[in-house]
């Protein structure tokens, strides 16, 4: 491999693989939901700026750094992420072009040397990702997407499936340039045949597309340490933080979607420093490496890493699945102030029933302080009793009864979450996301009602939850019949009021509208809290202030006496 070269000398009868301390598959594609600017997007619009401009030179992929382990066969060091979408791209690529006519003896040289050789391949991603990698985008004997394990493998298929589209759109000549444009595009690498090297490279090196987060900083930071303090052993050691992080980023592909690694970052810093007060976690570990030998914070760091990956995998993955006291607390959302609390559970070896207590008791806390909107600060009254919470007394009762007895207390410094303030602040206003969340678990308290046996409805199976007004915002002629009189009191006191909301699913709220409420009401037949409505007026089908101060009653009564 050349140090200035191009694509297909950087493939063309090369084993590349991405090593498992690397991060997967990180890269964006533009979606339903999401339709801005994207790494794909972008890597695609390049290529074909670069074919439209008509210029002579070939088109730059960027420098990659490559550790040599035998003959023909390298682990990408920096450059993954474009290295993995060149593949990705490719592989698209033929797809669409076989789809046309058969491949010429050139192509067909180019897909046996540079994608598939046989039982051999040109690249593999990580361990976790490479078997769906060679199924669903080098060997194409798989379509399905359904129960990836990892958000890594979900962006490799929608890379492959949004290359796909875009490129069944081109003629066969608009093809052929295409594959000219990349086979022949100009790269340079680096080649480095020692480990240590290697680390050192990356360590210095970073193109990735995206800026590095701190998680990344300190994994570089970590094994730079271990240079220059290792010794003998830094071998080992570099051997063991690979190994860890080979765990933890296999632990990020899963949660990614629910948690910033670098606020999982954050929490074990407060959980290995036994503090809710620590912030600024960059700053804090370079003090540490600053001292004389930083190895053993290394390793008991590193260690605490992995735990807290692997503590946040479960919760937010089969427990969240299993344990429903688990899932109402992650779809409050906002948990900040209580997640070191859970990694240390997990890292405790809690039973899941003390978990699940500490989860109720912590969403009652979490809800009542986002409900009040104090600016009281929650860490100054808990972090006595998370202090305490350690491995020699790994008891969770005293936070429980803590959060228990801040919703009693009426002292001025701890009565900030206390019920006469909940109270008083579920009568006013309530932002949309916390509305439906309490309409949620209003939904599970009617269903539970004269039903043995029943199990609570999760977040998830409501499909498309919004938030709708019984009584609408704006309705004009007809669309008034059924409501109260629109008067400054009616539009100003009731309208917003959790009396009035509705959860619904987005399907049922874009076809009723602002139609009369006899004719919405017809609809309300999905959920209890729709039905609740139903019975409240089979007598007389309006709904007014009277109504709305009734429902408005029942649900105030309901979050007070269980929440």
């Amino acid at each position: 491999m050349d140090a200035s070269t191009n694509v297909k000398g950087m493939l063309y009868g090369n084993k590349i693989r991405v090593p498992n301390y690397q991060r997967a598959y990180s890269w964006n594609t533009p979606s339903s939901d999401f339709n801005g600017k994207t790494h794909t997007d972008i890597f695609l619009k390049d290529l074909e700026n670069h074919i439209k401009s008509g210029v002579a030179t070939p088109y730059y992929f960027g420098h990659f750094l490559f550790e040599e382990k035998s003959n023909g066969n390298f682990d990408v060091i920096d450059g993954q992420q474009r290295l993995t979408t060149i593949i990705i791209f490719l592989s698209a690529l033929f797809t669409s072009i076989k789809s046309i006519r058969n491949f010429t003896d050139d192509e067909k040289g180019f897909y046996e040397n540079m994608i598939h050789r046989g039982a051999n391949y040109a690249f593999s991603t990580v361990d976790y990702d490479d078997q769906f990698f060679k199924d669903y985008v080098i060997n194409q004997t798989s379509k399905s997407k359904n129960n990836l394990e990892t958000d890594s493998a979900k962006r490799i298929a929608n890379a492959f499936d949004y290359f796909v589209k875009k490129l069944s759109k081109k003629e066969n000549d608009s093809l052929d340039k295409v594959l000219q444009t990349i086979i022949w595009a100009s790269c340079t690498t680096h080649l480095v045949k020692h480990e240590s090297e290697a680390i050192q490279m990356f360590i210095f090196q970073n193109d990735r597309g995206k800026d590095p987060t701190k998680l990344e900083i300190i994994k570089a930071q970590f094994m730079y340490s271990i240079h220059l303090y290792g010794d003998n052993e830094a071998d080992t050691l570099i051997e063991e933080i690979k190994n860890r992080f080979e765990k933890i980023y296999k632990s990020i592909a899963s949660i990614e979607h629910r948690i910033d690694e670098d606020i999982v970052l954050l929490y074990t810093l407060r959980v290995y420093y036994n503090s809710l007060w620590e912030t600024k976690s960059i700053e804090k570990i370079n003090s540490q490496l600053n001292e004389k030998n930083p190895i053993q914070f290394i390793r008991e760091f590193s260690q605490y890493l992995e735990d807290s990956f692997n503590a946040l995998m479960l919760f937010f993955g089969d427990d969240e699945k299993n344990y429903f006291k688990i899932h109402s607390l992650i779809c409050l959302d906002g948990l900040g102030v209580v997640m070191p609390f859970v990694i240390k559970a997990y890292i405790f070896s809690l039973s899941k029933e003390d978990l699940c207590r500490f989860c109720a008791a912590a969403e009652s806390l979490i809800l009542r302080h986002r409900l009040i909107g104090t600016r009281a600060d929650i860490v100054s009254r808990l972090n006595d009793v998370y202090k305490e919470f350690t491995n020699e007394n790994p008891d969770i009762e005293p936070t429980i009864e803590r959060i228990i007895w801040m919703k009693e207390v009426k002292d001025w410094w701890w009565a900030y979450w206390n019920t006469k303030h909940l109270e008083e602040a579920i009568n006013g206003g309530i932002e949309p996301a916390t509305a439906k969340y309490l309409l949620w678990k209003y939904e599970n308290y009617l269903a539970s009602q004269g039903h043995g046996g029943y199990e609570p409805r999760r977040f998830d199976t409501i499909k498309s939850p919004e938030l709708e007004h019984i009584a609408p915002r704006t309705p004009a002629g007809e669309e008034a019949a059924g409501y109260d009189k629109y008067d400054k009191k009616f539009v100003n006191e009731y309208i917003d009021c959790l009396g009035n909301y509705l959860l619904i699913s987005k399907s049922h709220n874009c076809s009723i509208g602002n139609i009369p409420f006899p004719e919405k009401r017809d609809t309300y037949t999905h959920l209890f809290q729709q039905r609740e409505i139903q019975e409240m007026t089979k007598d007389k089908k309006i709904w007014n202030k009277e109504k709305i101060n009734e429902r408005h009653g029942r649900i105030v009564n309901y979050i007070i006496k269980n929440l």
